[in-house]
């Protein structure tokens, strides 16, 4: 995927970006796009099953797939007649999420991009989903608040991720779960302009393989902006 496969008129288009067209930490686009290629598909090319649960039936409008892989999510919501903005710091994963569109005739809108770097129109998108996101946490709550600020007036913000994991130690593989932003994270940032909804932990559905298939339980978080 290039530049001219960001569709014009996407949130990211009018912003000077860099030669490659990414916009974020080039060690952060390197670590994934090295564990997207390491395999041909990572994910199960399924849509999560939280998100069909909380937005099968909903009114479609303009949504926010932040983190959106190989475009499974990003997919299903355009086939619903969602205008989806699909963000993503893989290039390669990218690559692969808009060929699965285009074999589908379904337009996305691809921004390659950090969502904190994204430079997103504020207070746009009916429905901003982050499913099991990889949100590096930061002193000033960057992410969070990317996530929040992006949410229209009466929109949802939906956030999943995997239960248990954000108690785990650092792992060997240098993984640390403190180093990411939790949904209790995003709770905490709330305040009178949001009405929490759902905010549980539940078992999960789980696709048949692709990488993560081993956790059995989800998070969900769910608020909608009042004002």
């Amino acid at each position: 995927m290039t530049d001219n496969d960001i569709a014009e008129g996407s949130p990211a288009s009018h912003t000077p970006r860099p030669a490659d067209g990414y916009l974020g930490d080039p060690a952060v686009r390197a670590k994934w796009d090295d564990r997207y290629s390491d395999r041909q598909q990572l994910w199960s090319g399924r849509p999560n099953g939280a998100l069909v649960a909380e937005v099968a039936g909903l009114t479609p409008g303009r949504v926010l797939d932040v983190g959106c892989g190989e475009g499974a999510d990003a997919v299903w919501l355009a086939r619903r007649g969602w205008d989806v903005t699909a963000l993503e710091v893989s290039g390669v994963a990218l690559r692969r999420a808009a060929g699965h569109a285009r074999d589908a005739g379904l337009a996305v809108h691809w921004v390659h991009a950090a969502l904190t770097d994204a430079m997103l129109p504020p207070a746009s998108f009916d429905l901003v989903s982050a499913q099991y996101p990889a949100l590096l946490r930061t002193p000033d709550a960057a992410a969070e608040r990317a996530l929040l600020s992006a949410v229209a007036p009466g929109g949802m913000l939906l956030v999943v991720h995997h239960a248990g994991m954000e108690t785990q130690q650092d792992h060997e593989s240098g993984f640390d779960p403190a180093d990411y932003v939790w949904p209790s994270m995003v709770v905490d940032l709330l305040d009178d302009d949001w009405q929490v909804e759902v905010h549980e932990q539940r078992p999960r559905v789980v696709p048949d393989g692709g990488a993560g298939a081993h956790h059995t339980d989800d998070l969900v978080l769910r608020v909608r902006r009042l004002r």
